[in-house]
């Protein structure tokens, strides 16, 4: 298979200036994330007096020691309801051997409470799960849902319940460990997992709390009566387990999931011989432009991701913008659709073909998007790029191997949907500190803002404002 051959110059000023910048802002994120999980060690005190563990320390028991672990959505939902983000731990990670998907409740910030976020981050995390065939593994502490939020997380919930439901169906193992109160809608996590371990005279899972419980029926009960976990493991039968402690309860999930013999019921590809890059990964930061609007061979990337930087260009000399091509990684054959400027007809009849072809072939695809979008304009529409872009929407919907997307620059507008974005489902989305997603560029949408407003001016007959125009461009590109 054809090498691909780097033009970048290492050594050089530009690269190492665009390398710092790529760097600084890995470090302002990898700032943000430290802080979302350092927010609980305010209430370590507090774990220690209950006799707890605190939450990412329960995970890190959990996990087998020196194995992987892929924390996702670190920062979902950081400062949209609260300055710390949406709650919650999620990741994939290995627990007796077994690769898994972990949910830990985040129960050091506000209890444990959900949000709207936090549900979306379950919800993300059950969809991973249910596609990857990950057997999931649940530490829960949480007061419920956040009472400020209900009307915008009612629905939702409900189907993470269904999601459970629909989980277990098809064979999917689900394990929870009852760190805490579980109670009201959230009774129903345990009460639709497959092994359940309650940790001793800590578990609270019931429907109704003594106060309601006395509110609505007069009927006086203590929280151990009502859910304790001695009572659930000896009376209900809603759990299996019962444990004398937090570790006790991590202890005894983890010989669960060493019973399941969940490696051996599924398929799964045997390691394979495979060579490095020629090129390191490292570096990628001083390749890739921080600012968007410089352009860059999308091959460049690629001569760092494959094995032996090996590629295949498709069609290489047609709908040039837009490169397609196979390569491997770690031994396994990979379809790349990458991006060098905008979408033109061509380049989209030329992606359409290829997801096709990745379909039929069983091949998994890796989207590299930078790319504004579509390519506009007379010559453009002439050339049917509606039709065209239409048919390269159609094959990524459609597309049945695993999508995976990396954004690594621009994702404007259409271009966003056609090379895989959010709104297509695929299996992961990776983002780089500098990447951009928007309908238009802000210059763009700070233009077309500012003719359409000097349009309406002149048609109602009103004196126009350029000083006016002029600060409200730059405050919209800004």
């Amino acid at each position: 298979m054809p090498v691909i051959e780097s033009k970048i110059d290492v050594n050089s000023d530009s690269y190492r200036a665009n390398r710092e910048e790529m760097l600084r802002l890995i470090d302002e994120f990898r700032g943000l994330e430290n802080k979302v999980r350092e927010t609980g060690e305010t209430k370590r005190e507090l774990f220690t007096k209950r006799g707890q563990i605190m939450p990412r320390e329960r995970l890190a028991l959990l996990l087998d020691p020196g194995a992987p672990w892929l924390e996702i959505s670190t920062l979902a939902g950081l400062r949209m309801h609260d300055e710390f983000g949406g709650g919650g731990i999620i990741g994939i990670g290995y627990v007796s051997g077994i690769r898994c998907m972990v949910m830990a409740s985040d129960s050091a910030f506000k209890g444990g409470t959900s949000t709207p976020m936090s549900v979306k981050k379950g919800l993300r995390c059950q969809q991973i799960a249910f596609e990857n065939k990950l057997p999931m593994v649940r530490l829960v502490e949480s007061g419920g849902a956040n009472l400020l939020f209900q009307a915008e997380m009612f629905v939702e919930g409900g189907r993470g319940f269904a999601n459970q439901a629909r989980m277990s169906a098809a064979g999917i193992p689900q394990v929870t460990v009852v760190h805490g109160s579980s109670t009201a809608g959230g009774a129903y996590l345990p009460g639709l997992s497959d092994y359940n371990i309650l940790v001793r005279g800590k578990a609270k899972v019931f429907l109704a709390g003594p106060p309601l419980l006395r509110a609505a029926t007069g009927e006086i009960a203590t929280d151990e009566e009502l859910g304790g976990a001695e009572m659930h493991v000896t009376k209900s039968g809603l759990g299996e387990y019962m444990a004398e402690d937090d570790a006790d309860g991590i202890r005894i999930a983890r010989e669960v999931m060493a019973m399941l013999p969940w490696n051996e019921q599924i398929q799964r590809a045997a390691p394979r011989d495979y060579k490095e890059p020629r090129y390191s990964p490292e570096e990628l930061a001083g390749v890739v432009p921080v600012d968007y609007r410089k352009p860059i061979d999308v091959r460049e990337v690629i001569a760092r991701i494959v094995d032996d930087s090996e590629y295949l260009d498709f069609k290489g000399l047609y709908g040039v913008h837009t490169v397609c091509g196979h390569g491997a990684i770690e031994g396994h054959t990979v379809g790349f659709i990458g991006n060098n400027g905008p979408i033109d007809a061509d380049g989209a009849t030329k992606a359409a073909q290829f997801i096709q072809l990745c379909c039929q072939s069983n091949i998994p695809i890796v989207y590299l998007q930078n790319t504004t979008g579509y390519m506009v304009g007379r010559e453009a529409e002439q050339a049917g790029i509606i039709k065209h872009g239409s048919k390269m929407i159609q094959a990524v919907a459609n597309a049945t191997v695993p999508q995976i997307t990396l954004h690594i620059g621009a994702s404007f507008g259409a271009g966003n949907y056609g090379m895989c974005g959010r709104g297509y489902d695929p299996r992961f989305i990776f983002a780089w500190p500098n990447n951009r997603i928007a309908v238009m560029g802000p210059e763009q949408a700070a233009k077309v803002m500012s003719i359409v407003t000097e349009g309406k001016l002149r048609r109602e007959g009103k004196p126009v404002d350029r000083d006016k125009l002029d600060a409200m461009e730059k405050g919209i590109a800004d």
